[in-house]
């Protein structure tokens, strides 16, 4: 089963840009979709972005379109989000996940896999 460790929240303001990662181990990266989520505080966990495992496809949520870019590096075994103009609402705990043979659901039932979580802050 594969192993995920995101990196690269931190605090901003309002219109920057930050890089999250989020790197695989363990496993077969290939197999798996990823897909990235946020958690607000005192909110439910909120999908943001999906791509399929070869890369070609992604889905994202509303808010997030033409702000956020979900990529992946197959061969680094890693999965990027690409957060430009940020807005204090996107301030939240990041996950990434993991759903080996999946296509990049929007829910995240099918993932089998989460990281640890990294916080993003945009101070206004």
């Amino acid at each position: 089963q594969v192993q995920l460790v995101e990196s690269g929240g931190g605090l901003v303001q309002a219109g920057e840009s930050l890089r999250l990662s989020c790197a695989a181990s363990g496993g077969f990266f290939s197999d798996y979709a990823m897909a990235w989520f946020r958690q607000a505080p005192g909110k439910g966990r909120e999908f943001v972005a999906a791509v399929s495992r070869s890369g070609e496809y992604t889905t994202y949520e509303y808010s997030v379109q033409g702000r956020f870019f979900i990529y992946r590096d197959n061969d680094k075994n890693t999965v990027y989000l690409q957060m430009n103009n940020l807005k204090p609402e996107d301030t939240a705990v990041y996950y990434c996940a993991a759903d080996q043979w999946g296509y990049g659901s929007t829910s995240g039932e099918p993932y089998e896999r989460w990281g640890q979580g990294t916080q993003v802050t945009v101070s206004s």
